[in-house]
């Protein structure tokens, strides 16, 4: 995949993400779940910023606009498109860290080798998921606010924009690999959302029946 396409994919994919849970999905678990995407996403840009030398003037995460202020990066040209697209490779991290040492490889996260496999895989993950076992509540808790986590910002995007013309030009095996898993599990996220809102949706028509 095209590394441009697939951060634009990302950041679209992650904007239907944050709108579902906001929209149809606004109960307390959701928005302290939020703070923890939000935790992850704006760690990651401040990590970035100590290794490229940025000196972090704000770091706030609990805020109604969470972010991370800083100072120009020391190495040049690359540092800011690195601290911007930095949630992306930090939440990956976070989710393989999560299943490695917290659930002992409970759940095989699906690779990505081209769009035909993008059912498949996703199919190969839900599959996994047991709800009498305490890993897949762990594990579902964890995405529901995978788009908050991976999705670039607003603020992410205008530091990246002049460099997407390079991205369209250049694939990066590595790093389009990495987004394209990342695009692949928000898929998977947005599916899950989608299950829960008809499922809340006809737990209520059922509450209103009997209620009758």
């Amino acid at each position: 995949m095209n590394l441009g396409i697939a951060i634009i994919s990302i950041t679209a994919l992650g904007y239907i993400s944050n709108w579902l849970n906001w929209h149809f999905l606004n109960y307390k678990l959701i928005q302290w779940l939020y703070y923890l995407g939000t935790l992850v996403h704006e760690t990651s840009h401040a990590l970035l910023c100590l290794l490229t030398g940025a000196k972090i003037k704000e770091f706030s995460v609990f805020s109604s606009e969470p972010h991370v202020t800083h100072l120009e990066p020391k190495i040049p040209l690359v540092g800011k498109p690195l601290i911007s697209l930095a949630p992306i490779f930090g939440g990956l991290s976070f989710l393989y860290v999560m299943n490695h040492y917290l659930l002992a490889n409970y759940f095989t996260i699906p690779s990505f080798s081209g769009f035909h496999t993008v059912l498949p895989e996703i199919a190969s993950f839900l599959a996994q998921i047991n709800l009498l076992q305490w890993q897949s509540w762990v594990m579902l808790l964890v995405f529901m606010n995978l788009g908050a986590m991976l999705g670039p910002s607003p603020s992410d995007l205008k530091n990246i924009w002049p460099f997407l013309l390079l991205f369209f030009l250049f694939t990066i095996p590595f790093g389009t690999n990495l987004i394209s898993l990342a695009i692949l599990l928000i898929l998977t996220n947005i599916l899950l959302q989608i299950a829960l809102i008809f499922i809340i949706k006809i737990l209520k028509i059922i509450g209103s029946v009997v209620r009758l």
